[in-house]
């Protein structure tokens, strides 16, 4: 099965359970609008990339990882826009959870995906039971603090925000959990891919960085949010040509980046291919 079939076989399965009849109607419709139709998956893609060049034993464990670290890349993106944060209308072109369900009941969904996301863990977890510590606390670190998506949420109520601190919680913590938590899932070695995590994920955030500076209509939410509620940003710190120019170095670090594998060669050609997709299409043709 594709990559991509299997991140959402695994995220339909995950919201199916929590779909019973005793559960809050509202809830469980502001969880699948949270979920569905997702992004481009870049994050659990990455994670059964990983896991499928270690090998991938236990595909059931890998899937479940996966489905964790969209989970909670979602519920970052409820939260997230919530009116307290960025007060977004808008998310991939469509109402926001907050604006479609309300406040109280889009905090409760952010909630309820990142406990979703442990729950996945933990009964995939029964396959290989010597693998789940390590799981939950690559990808805990990557959620909370002292430097997961929560610290980086909570660098923007600071007044002095280191940019590359800033970006590595709030982005690349979890890029980092995606690409470790594969290892663990198929039981290699987890710190080789960290780097990968970390590069990758320091690329996304200044790609972001430009989407969010041209005012760009590729993301499906509103644009210009840096500089209107006075974020650090790659291109506040570099101008659009030097953050284009961070941006193809990051990718060229990500693909030497790779460890060594029996699937590297696969995997460098896999990181190139969604790095290219990361830069706002105008700059790219500007350039080119």
């Amino acid at each position: 099965m594709a990559l991509a079939s299997r991140v959402e076989s695994a995220l339909l399965a995950a919201v199916d359970d929590a779909d019973t009849p005793d559960a809050p109607p509202l809830l469980i419709k502001a969880l699948r609008h949270a979920v569905f139709p997702g992004g481009a998956r870049v994050r659990p893609q990455l994670c059964l990339a990983v896991a499928k060049a270690c090998g991938d034993d236990r595909p059931a464990v890998s899937d479940a990882a996966a489905a964790a670290v969209e989970l909670i890349h979602c519920a970052s993106l409820v939260h997230d826009d919530l009116p307290c944060f960025d007060n977004a209308a808008t998310r991939r072109g469509r109402p926001s959870v907050h604006a479609a369900f309300g406040a109280p009941i889009a905090v409760l969904a952010g909630d309820a995906l990142i406990v979703m996301a442990f729950e996945r863990l933990a009964l995939a977890g029964v396959a290989a039971p010597l693998r789940l510590a390590p799981l939950v606390g690559v990808i805990a670190r990557g959620v909370g603090a002292p430097g997961g998506i929560a610290a980086g949420q909570a660098w923007e109520s600071e007044p002095n925000a280191p940019v590359d601190v800033y970006h590595q919680a709030k982005t690349g913590a979890l890029f980092v959990a995606a690409t470790m938590s594969g290892a663990i899932a198929a039981g290699a070695d987890a710190g080789p891919w960290g780097a990968l995590g970390e590069t990758l994920g320091a690329a996304y955030q200044v790609a972001d960085d430009l989407l969010d500076a041209v005012q760009s209509a590729e993301t499906g939410k509103p644009a210009g949010q840096d500089a209107l509620l006075h974020r650090p940003s790659a291109v506040a710190e570099r101008g659009v040509t030097g953050a284009l120019a961070r941006l193809n170095a990051l990718v060229e670090e990500a693909v030497e980046s790779v460890p060594h594998c029996d699937g590297a060669a696969e995997m460098r050609a896999l990181v190139r291919h969604t790095a290219m997709r990361l830069a706002p299409k105008q700059l790219v043709r500007s350039v080119a």
